[in-house]
């Protein structure tokens, strides 16, 4: 039976790095569904596992890495596709076509040895076998009018003739060539001014929102997060802390970790006294801690919280926590 309200389900997911010596455990028993049709953010600090998962989802996951547990499943229209089972054919085809990404730093994508329209021409020949050069034409322009760039101007410049935000409009209008239904955006305005960013998330919402194709972003800005995500799952040291509805979560914050990240978040409008960093740093992933990953760092952990690692607990159909502590003094504690 096909999903109506995911898009993808990870479930148990585990993604180690294996070396000589040692194994870097980047994602660890990793549950999360992407809804259709909605903006879904990763978020926690750098190294938490955000880039590793995404990876994953398209089974792109750099050499040493490898899945060594769980599975990944896409919802397509009529069919039910299992990532970490497809071949190289399989996958070649998968991405772009049913799930494409938008790297951090994706200015670096662009060959700076040819022209943009030679680049999405490439792109469609590789997966379009029997296209023809004006069908291409008219799908490089209507993606290209979707990010509001001017087609004629833009196609038959090179790569270092574009300012940050147009490199970056650029490989949005890649992700859309072939139609995905599924976008991935790892960190997509890192280096760009507030406008530009603030320009291009309003793209990427219209994009989402009049073209119902579904997104995945990652990023360690919780403004972000809660000015154009539908939905949230707070990352740690390669596992889900919380997740559920943007308004949910910055109601009703429930993990520590969670209401860390927040309340670390600096505003133009509030006292620069209510702000908390969050003590201590990351654990490292070659030496991860017995129990909760987030032990060292909580001000609340008790013994169990040193020995053993907490499973998903349910809110709600959509709101989850990972912590041995009870819900009613999670709430206590973030209303003191």
């Amino acid at each position: 039976m096909i999903n109506k309200e995911n898009i993808v389900e990870i479930e148990n997911l585990s993604i180690h790095y294996k070396m000589k010596n040692c194994t870097l455990k980047a994602i660890n028993n990793v549950s999360l569904n992407i809804k259709k049709g909605k903006i879904t953010a990763l978020v926690g600090e750098s190294g938490c596992g955000k880039t590793t998962l995404s990876t994953g989802i398209i089974n792109c996951i750099t050499s040493p890495g490898e899945i060594v547990a769980g599975e990944i499943k896409f919802f397509d229209d009529d069919e039910v596709i299992n990532v970490e089972k497809l071949n190289a054919k399989e996958i070649n085809a998968f991405r772009w076509e049913k799930v494409s990404m938008v790297f951090q730093g994706a200015q670096s994508s662009l060959n700076p040895l040819m022209t943009i329209e030679k680049q999405f021409m490439e792109t469609m020949r590789v997966h379009r076998k029997k296209i023809t050069k004006q069908e291409m034409l008219d799908k490089i322009y209507e993606v290209l009018k979707i990010v509001n760039l001017d087609a004629d101007r833009i196609l038959k410049m090179y790569p270092h003739e574009l300012s940050g935000g147009m490199k970056q409009r650029v490989m949005i209008a890649f992700s859309l060539l072939l139609d995905p239904k599924l976008i991935i955006l790892d960190e997509p305005t890192t280096a760009l001014d507030v406008i530009t960013q603030d320009y291009i998330f309003s793209i990427l919402l219209k994009i989402n929102r009049e073209m119902n194709i579904s997104m995945l972003l990652l990023t360690h800005d919780i403004g972000v997060v809660a000015n154009y995500s539908d939905y949230v799952a707070v990352m740690y040291a390669g596992q889900v802390m919380e997740y559920g509805p943007v308004e949910e979560i910055f109601d009703d914050k429930i993990h520590p970790y969670t209401r860390g990240l927040i309340n670390s978040t600096p505003s133009l409008i509030a006292d620069l006294n209510t702000m908390k960093s969050i003590e201590g740093m990351p654990p490292n992933l070659l030496n991860l801690p017995t129990g909760c990953p987030f032990n060292p760092r909580c001000k609340r952990k008790n013994e169990i919280c040193e020995k053993e690692n907490p499973c998903l607990s349910n809110i709600n159909n959509e709101h989850y926590f990972r912590c041995h502590l009870k819900l009613e003094d999670l709430r206590n504690e973030g209303n003191n």
